[in-house]
């Protein structure tokens, strides 16, 4: 069959790849120890899914306005002014089937073949991939792991040219837990502002983070860069409700516009059951996050002080999200019974293969030096699993 060049461009996803990888083994009756998932392990909270419980009792199972309806935007509004300080209209906020179907409803309303997305390395897998999806052409921003990934003023500026039409930003970031700072966001305003580029903003792990530094939206550190700016969040991460799909986009009123017509002819309306779920967690969740946050800290310091410990791999401390993104360069080169380790890939299938630990290699992230450690297992498990790990680095000669 003659597919689409469309097709062609993008990958499968590795993360989704591998987490499937070690599920079938699993299933197989072998004893994997995930750390591959970028979701939570805890379960949607009781009162969340009381809502959703509630909400097909009441027969609320038809379809919805596109955009979402009234009572999840005005959630979603009422968010933005506690969290972030900035108002919004129900006009300027879409609801969509995560916050993954949000960031590709936005490439597609918004590029023309040809038109660059500026993307600070490490990313997110998904973020090259949309923008080919929707004809553009992903221009890539190296930031550096001594510096904390802060996204530098001039190489941004340097990136930019006649085509550029937008700039995405994610923190804390998936893969390296990295929070923008304030002073960082301030820069890349300004630069945003002067050559009139579309910020995007990825702020689906804001609530997990351990303090230090804080988190920032950009919209809350220069009012001025709301109207050129579209934040993506949803319920995912911090509700543990990755299986809801519920996320949202606040922007521009004809950019939302578009999106939603775009959404319109693709998915229409996001599930009725889960946006009923998504408005009670808005209303009534912020203990949960922050019981999130205190189980995952000893979790992040045991993973960060075990990794730190074996020799060839170091690894900062994430300031967010939940994943370490340990530097496995020392390990390059080594071997063992069956070949050698030239690559992160290579390391993660003989982690998989061999100590049945699942994580995901560097080079989806943009990085070939780089492992993604997801730590959201039990505590009993991430030790285990660090146990495995060092292990298996030690039987490399």
């Amino acid at each position: 069959m003659n597919l689409s060049t469309r097709s062609t461009r993008i990958v499968p996803s590795p993360t989704l790849s591998i987490t499937a990888k070690a599920k079938t083994m699993a299933k197989e009756g072998i004893d994997v120890i995930d750390f591959s998932a970028g979701e939570p392990a805890q379960d949607t909270p009781d009162f969340v899914r009381e809502a959703g419980q509630a909400a097909i009792q009441s027969g609320f199972t038809r379809y919805t306005p596109v955009s979402g309806t009234d009572e999840l935007r005005q959630a979603i509004i009422d968010k933005f002014q506690r969290d972030q300080g900035v108002r919004y209209e129900q006009s300027q906020i879409l609801v969509s089937c995560g916050a993954k179907h949000s960031l590709y409803n936005i490439f597609q309303a918004l590029l023309d073949p040809g038109d660059e997305v500026i993307i600070p390395a490490p990313y997110w897998v998904s973020y090259p991939d949309q923008v080919r999806l929707a004809d553009g052409t992903p221009v890539i921003l190296e930031t550096r792991e001594s510096e904390h990934y802060a996204i530098d003023a001039n190489a941004l500026e340097a990136c930019i040219t006649a085509r550029t039409k937008a700039l995405v930003l994610n923190s804390p970031s998936n893969p390296t837990g990295a929070i923008y700072s304030h002073d960082t966001l301030e820069r890349i305003a300004a630069i945003a502002k002067k050559h009139k580029v579309l910020v995007i903003s990825d702020e689906i792990y804001e609530k997990l983070v351990f303090g230090d530094p804080p988190f920032f939206s950009i919209v809350s550190v220069d009012p001025e860069i709301v109207h050129q700016t579209v934040v993506v969040n949803g319920m995912s991460k911090a509700f543990a409700m990755t299986g809801w799909r519920i996320g949202y986009a606040a922007g521009p009123k004809d950019l939302i516009a578009a999106m939603s017509n775009i959404q319109g002819q693709s998915t229409s309306n996001p599930t009725s059951i889960s946006q009923k779920a998504a408005v009670a967690g808005l209303q009534g969740g912020s203990s949960f996050f922050d019981d999130m946050v205190k189980d995952l800290r000893p979790k992040r310091d045991l993973v960060v002080e075990q990794l730190n410990s074996i020799p060839g791999v170091t690894c900062p401390t994430p300031s967010g999200a939940f994943y370490a993104y340990p530097n496995v360069s020392g390990l390059l080169g080594r071997r063992h019974s069956k070949g050698t380790i030239a690559t992160p890939a290579d390391l993660a299938t003989y982690l998989l293969q061999e100590a049945h630990l699942a994580c995901v290699p560097g080079e989806p992230f943009g990085s070939p030096l780089h492992l993604r450690l997801s730590y959201t297992p039990t505590m009993e498990t991430v030790q285990k699993g660090m146990e495995r790990f060092r292990s298996a680095v030690q039987a490399l000669s």
